[in-house]
């Protein structure tokens, strides 16, 4: 059974207890976080990945999976359950809301962006909160 982490027509809201009041970038740093391997595939395209292609492509580059044992590594990976972005540290520490479009490919936008308040209020998407930090 695979276990997927993707939403469709869903937006996830910046963590309650988040810190940023803006969005910010999650600094550089070797090797690098997490939260900016996800900020750098995602906002570098936008509406290209969905949630699942995210995590595994993370885990697999901070794993240093061969690219021979990629595809036994993802059915291993998704045949147990993963957390999903709503633990991300960009809602929960970076001001980062996640958009999941209908075919679950997904967006980032700042929390002090117009966007995001538009997509906050979107009553065509199933509203999600970020999971707290504490």
């Amino acid at each position: 059974m695979i276990h997927s982490t993707n939403y469709t027509s869903t937006f996830i809201h910046v963590a309650e207890d988040c810190p940023a009041a803006a969005g910010e970038v999650p600094p550089e740093k070797t090797p690098p976080t997490v939260a900016r391997m996800q900020y750098d595939m995602i906002s570098r395209n936008p509406y290209r990945y969905t949630s699942d292609e995210v995590i595994f492509a993370v885990h697999a580059a901070r794993k240093e999976i061969p690219p021979e044992e990629l595809a036994a590594e993802r059915a291993a990976f998704f045949s147990r359950g993963q957390p999903c972005l709503r633990t991300s540290p960009l809602g929960k520490r970076y001001g980062w809301g996640i958009h999941h479009d209908p075919e679950s490919r997904i967006a980032i936008y700042a929390r002090d962006s117009e966007e995001y308040t538009r997509l906050s209020g979107d009553p065509g998407l199933k509203q999600v909160k970020g999971m707290k930090r504490s």
